[in-house]
């Protein structure tokens, strides 16, 4: 079992956890992930590794309530613990070399993206960073953000903070004005980075995203996180998640990723009309 040392509502759906795992800590890296339990008859989630503590043994992990599990997730408390707390999993983010990045956010991939524009910044890199949200209510990790970047834009949908528009907005502009990145690192939604990558492929810019779909048993057996690769079949799980985002069939990726939507619907409202009984 797994004590929750800390948790923190980040906005209406997003919770922030600490989680107790010090062997999970001692070997963690931005970019990787860890699949959990939150009960012993739950399904298994991955979630990224969004921050650690190796002298504290700790984990931080960051989600959205999105389906039931999650739901169920976020029902526990500091000092309860969570079942299962297995990882880290999957290929570090590359990071060596890098002297001058742009870190692109979206949503809840902010929770991604932020470990990995602080390990830039702890090794000397000039860190740029965008991150978009649809609404200011939404906005997380600001003042983290802040801490390890250089230059740091917010864009909105609805231009209740920031600058009204898309992160792509902010990236043309700053590409058009001659800044020059020795790598575009992309985060969040699919079409997102989809279109990021459409972006910076104009501009000659490689561009790493981090691919999270589908997983099961995080060790490449299952098959359901795999995608097409620069005509090649990877697995998300065991090949990334980091992938040159412009070698990534994004269509196939996205038609995957809605295949379960009506069993994660039925599985969403079950556990909504269980607690509605209580």
């Amino acid at each position: 079992m797994y004590k929750i040392l800390r948790k923190e509502k980040l906005n209406p759906t997003v919770t922030r956890m600490e989680i107790l795992a010090p062997e999970v800590a001692a070997k963690a890296e931005p970019g990787q992930f860890i699949i959990l339990r939150p009960l012993d008859d739950s399904e298994r989630i991955p979630l990224t590794v969004a921050d650690f503590d190796r002298e504290k043994g700790s984990v931080t992990i960051i989600f959205q309530i999105v389906g039931a599990t999650t739901a169920v997730l976020n029902t526990l408390e500091e000092g309860d613990s969570v079942c299962d707390f297995v990882g880290p999993l999957g290929v570090p983010s590359h990071t060596e070399g890098l002297k001058r990045v742009c870190v692109v956010g979206g949503g809840v991939g902010c929770a991604i993206a932020y470990p990995v524009a602080k390990k830039l910044a702890a090794s000397g890199c000039e860190v740029h960073t965008i991150v978009g949200f649809r609404s200011r209510d939404l906005l997380i990790l600001e003042d983290e953000f802040k801490a390890v970047s250089d230059r740091y834009f917010v864009m909105t949908d609805d231009g209740s903070y920031g600058e009204k528009g898309l992160v792509t907005d902010a990236l043309r502009k700053l590409l058009e004005s001659g800044e020059k990145y020795d790598e575009v690192i992309a985060i969040g939604p699919l079409v997102m980075m989809k279109f990021v990558c459409a972006l910076t492929k104009e501009f000659g810019v490689k561009t790493m995203i981090s691919m999270n779909p589908i997983m099961i048993d995080g060790t490449g057996m299952c098959g359901c996180c795999r995608l097409t690769v620069g005509g090649e079949m990877k697995f998300a799980c065991v090949d990334g998640p980091d992938f040159d985002g412009h070698q990534v069939d994004f269509n196939e990726a996205m038609d995957r990723l809605t295949m379960y939507r009506p069993q994660e619907a039925e599985r969403r409202e079950a556990h909504c009309n269980l607690f509605k009984g209580v």
